[in-house]
């Protein structure tokens, strides 16, 4: 999918209505949808633990706390991108405690062509990560499908006294026979003896 197709989920998180009007002008509805604007870190933690989403905006201080950590965990869970705005006169030294955990960091004011520079870099970011998700999640749901036969497994083997090679080509067996996954031989297994 072409990154003209992609239409990207917001959260622009400030205290500031001008500010919000200024960043709410660059995002097209076409592009960025939801937009969902709120003005202090716990409003943004509701926020999020409604939906995910793809692009956090923050702009720092918010009346309930700077929005550093906010930014920071936004990071590490996951696939949204975050840009913290800071102050000038603190840019340095915020920049420095949260760049290394992935957070953009620009200082205010921001010119329009910066803006949109960082708007376009989060773009990138965001569909490196979209790469990384669509290759974890085939591993994760191989990783639950064996933990599932390893469910169903032990309890062949505790109910039905099988021996583990025996509860294994058990539910292979039948998987093959009826040719379904493994995965569903296991959940019937498991529905069964549970």
């Amino acid at each position: 999918m072409s990154l003209k197709e992609q239409v990207y989920s917001v959260l622009i998180v400030s205290a500031s209505e001008k500010f919000r009007d200024s960043l709410l002008s660059l995002l097209p509805e076409a592009d960025y949808s939801p937009i969902v604007t709120v003005t202090s870190v716990g409003g943004a933690e509701r926020a999020r633990n409604q939906r995910d989403f793809d692009f956090i905006f923050l702009n720092s201080p918010l009346p309930d706390d700077a929005g550093i950590r906010f930014s920071i965990d936004c990071c590490r869970s996951g696939g949204t991108v975050v840009l913290l705005f800071a102050a000038a006169a603190l840019y340095e030294q915020v920049q420095a405690r949260a760049a290394e955990h992935g957070v953009f960091v620009l200082p205010r004011p921001v010119p329009r062509d910066a803006l949109l520079r960082g708007l376009n870099w989060m773009t990138a970011a965001r569909e490196r990560l979209r790469g990384y998700e669509k290759k974890i999640q085939p591993i994760e749901e191989k990783m639950e499908e064996i933990r599932l036969v390893n469910r169903a497994k032990w309890l062949l083997i505790s109910e039905l006294k099988m021996s583990e090679p025996d509860a294994h080509r058990c539910i292979n067996r039948q998987a093959m026979d009826r040719c379904v996954p493994k995965r569903t031989v296991a959940e019937e297994i498991i529905k069964l003896y549970s």
